[in-house]
């Protein structure tokens, strides 16, 4: 027996139960029951695993997505495909990893697909799918990189440009730091108190327009998309969630000022990212600690937000019909390997937060081991009881999250730019870079990834090892794919596509 069958029998199984059991429910009819499971699909942006479900560092308080993960299973190791907003989400949505798009960086949501990409030219975006199988389609705020290609949804709520409320005038960091202001722009990054209430925040708005929604009645399943952007940067939130987070309680991240010695002149290219507040700026001026709390801030209060929808949920008909999945586009550093953003191959940098929650799903179940975004889509897919999509890369995790054991030979790979990959296997963090320099981290000994074990003959074999999962597959940029932020990246995309480096204006704040 397949686990598609196997899955399809224990939804049947689970509505008999639920039937059986709910007779006294006024939230549950038996015309909902019946019906093909709905999908609340929520997704918050650099949202990295500092959660009290996971490690609970540094006190973070975040009791709805614990709340949520003791409802289902959550996967501490997953792993997304690109340390980067814009590929990350358009690997999601697609089912492809980057290197078989050449979406490497940021892309307009409408050009994703397009009739001269050969991967992308015909391919079903995720919401798509569930809509051609009968759903409603619903979605607001940060789903794609910027909200969602035209037409994707039945009902779009849109999202709101930039990443404000933004004060008059910036509290701590310029934006710039030291870097080349004519052709690489400026990042959104600062921290503070701000705005006063939380009803001035998109999230906030996001999180009514997505209530109003569980509320209605529908005569089909629906899928219900929302996009959060906190804890993105700026780091903005009202007062109230600074104080849950008092400075003498933080701890700073694993931080080492030579551990980038035994590194590439690749990695170190990658990592050049003088825009940013680096660590050794942050604990000289005492800012390191402020960062964190700022993080944090903005952790409680989306976790505040998600709370409110899935109260809603909870109080809906369609409690007991729903598949909720929760995901991050990618970690987010706080001091480790340097700096303060995501932007590289690094544990930090990959490693995000994904939960699910269905009526035939374990509840509390933890899965350590190495998992991928990617496996989003097949696994609705799989947990709704609907075909495959024969187009998808990733593998679906139903059979990892109802089988009572652990899938030894679960892998997850990312890619940052072309030729540029990580593997996460076993408890090892393999890296290859176009040049063929590469990176060794044995995570029983050395969780932080503080010492490079490549060349170290005593780890030839995990390294040959790890090597068999970097993809066959490496096309060149998709050329309305970019990122101009990131001074590395604008050289490789001219260099690999055989254009004329020119230098780039950048218009506005780049993520």
């Amino acid at each position: 027996m397949t686990m598609k069958e196997l899955s399809k029998i224990m939804l049947v199984f689970g509505t008999i139960f639920l039937l059986a059991c709910g007779t006294n429910n006024n939230k549950q009819t038996t015309e909902s029951v019946l019906k093909q499971p709905n999908v609340l699909f929520i997704a918050v942006d650099d949202l990295n695993t500092w959660l009290g479900c996971i490690n609970g560092r540094s006190g973070t308080q975040t009791p709805n997505l614990d709340k949520l993960a003791a409802k289902g299973v959550l996967f501490t190791n997953a792993q997304c495909q690109a340390p980067l907003c814009g590929p990350s989400r358009a690997s999601i949505m697609s089912g492809l990893r980057p290197s078989t798009t050449g979406v490497y960086g940021m892309i307009n949501d409408d050009k994703i697909r397009r009739n001269d990409n050969e991967a992308t030219k015909d391919i079903v975006f995720l919401p798509e799918y569930f809509r051609n199988q009968g759903y409603h389609t619903m979605g607001i705020g940060k789903l794609f990189h910027e909200h969602a290609p035209e037409g994707t949804f039945d009902e779009s709520g849109g999202r709101v440009k930039g990443f404000g409320p933004l004060p008059e005038k910036r509290f701590v960091w310029d934006g710039f730091g030291t870097s080349d202001r004519k052709h690489f722009g400026r990042t959104s990054t600062d921290w503070g108190a701000f705005p006063e209430a939380d009803s001035l925040m998109p999230d906030h708005q996001s999180s009514d327009w997505a209530i109003e929604r569980l509320n209605r009645k529908y005569d089909q399943p629906f899928f219900l998309g929302v996009g959060y952007l906190r804890p993105h940067v700026p780091l903005y939130v009202p007062q109230k969630w600074f104080d849950m987070h008092p400075l003498e309680s933080i701890e700073v991240a694993p931080y080492r000022s030579d551990d980038l010695d035994d590194v590439s002149p690749v990695a170190l290219k990658i990592n050049d990212l003088p825009m940013m507040p680096s660590t050794e700026w942050a604990i000289e001026s005492g800012e390191w600690k402020k960062i964190i709390q700022a993080y944090l801030a903005c952790v409680s209060f989306v976790d505040y937000e998600v709370g409110r929808v899935l109260d809603a949920l909870e109080n809906s008909e369609y409690a007991d019909n729903t598949v909720i999945v929760l995901w991050s586009d990618h970690g987010y550093r706080l001091g480790e390997k340097g700096t303060f953003a995501k932007h590289a191959l690094w544990e930090s940098a990959t490693n995000a937060p994904l939960m699910f929650a269905a009526p035939n799903l374990p509840k509390g179940k933890v899965i350590d081991t190495p998992a991928e975004m990617l496996s989003i889509y097949p696994t609705l897919l799989e947990l709704c009881g609907l075909p495959a999509y024969d187009k998808n890369e990733g593998m679906s995790l139903v059979e990892t999250m109802v089988e009572n054991k652990a899938d030894n030979n679960a892998y997850a790979l990312t890619t940052y730019g072309m030729n540029n990959h990580a593997v996460k296997a076993d408890h090892f963090r393999y890296i290859q870079y176009e040049d063929g320099s590469e990176e060794l981290y044995d995570h029983k000994t050395d969780p932080n990834e503080f010492t490079n074990q490549a060349k170290d003959p005593a780890y030839k074999d995990e390294v040959d090892f790890m090597k068999k999962y970097l993809p066959a597959t490496n096309v060149k940029w998709d050329k309305f794919s970019s990122y101009t932020f990131q001074p590395y990246f604008v050289e490789q995309k001219a260099r690999t596509s055989g254009e004329d480096r020119k230098p780039v204006q950048v218009i506005g704040a780049a993520h």
